[in-house]
């Protein structure tokens, strides 16, 4: 009885862990550094993630866990320098559908007093539905959207850190939004510790700073829609502010149609 009870556990585990997935380590300015393993905390106490409680989706976008998935503390830091790159690797992945976005938040002194609060995160990366790719709906391949290549095990989303941002302790968080369900989004966010080095001075404007939860609504189109709907227009536009890739750069147009 034992060993069926042990079983099925292991078997319920497998199960959403291959539904559902999260950043499980990264490569940063070349160095690569291990990931929260949220089903085995007591191998990853030192990472430079913060402490994330679940694989399971948040499933709304007012949600208090939407800033980092719940975590709010890591043992270290990683460190980089403006126009280095960054490279989130997800250990799985299964949907197709939905953008990827990367955010980055300064903060004001120590990690350890640093909870990403109020309208201080900006965005420095974004991947969504590439115009004539593939499939905009809910067909699994071929697929348009960027999230796609995620699909399967071992895959990585790269980033490059803007061009002169100013030094100090940053968040960097990357989010997944699974748009594969009909009028039921998943949002997959992860943060980890950034040391940011160098004498640059550049940080985006106040009107490309959000807060998280905040940037976007559960109502919002491009957030809450019927992507099963054959008869809508095949266009997307990535929530959230525009990219901000550094000193004298925005990227303003997002909107993308098939």
């Amino acid at each position: 009885m034992l060993f069926t009870s042990g079983f099925a556990a292991v078997a319920l585990l497998a199960a959403e862990a291959a539904a559902h997935g999260a950043v499980t380590s990264y490569v940063i300015a070349g160095k690569k550094y291990e990931g929260y393993q949220g089903f085995s905390p007591a191998n990853s106490k030192n990472v430079i993630q913060r402490q994330w409680s679940t694989y399971d989706p948040i499933m709304n976008a007012g949600d208090a866990k939407m800033r980092c998935n719940g975590g709010t503390s890591a043992t270290l830091s990683a460190e980089a320098a403006p126009g280095d790159k960054v490279q989130a690797v997800w250990g799985q992945w299964t949907h197709s559908q939905g953008p990827i976005l990367v955010w980055l938040y300064k903060c004001a002194g120590a990690f350890s007093a640093c909870d990403g609060s109020g309208a201080g995160w900006f965005k420095i990366d974004e991947a969504g539905f590439t115009p004539k790719s593939g499939v905009f709906l809910d067909t699994e391949r071929p697929s348009g959207w960027e999230i796609a290549k995620l699909v399967g095990g071992n895959k990585y989303h790269e980033s490059t850190i803007p061009a002169g941002l100013a030094p100090g302790n940053y968040l960097i968080r990357h989010e997944l939004i699974a748009l594969h369900q009909a009028n039921a989004p998943q949002f997959y966010p992860e943060c980890a510790q950034i040391t940011i080095t160098g004498s640059g001075t550049a940080e985006p404007p106040a009107s490309l700073k959000v807060a998280i939860p905040g940037y976007a609504k559960q109502t919002d189109s491009n957030i809450k829609f019927n992507i099963n709907d054959h008869s809508g227009p095949q266009t997307y536009v990535i929530p959230g502010p525009a990219v901000w890739k550094g000193a004298g750069s925005t990227k303003k147009v997002r909107e993308f149609s098939a």
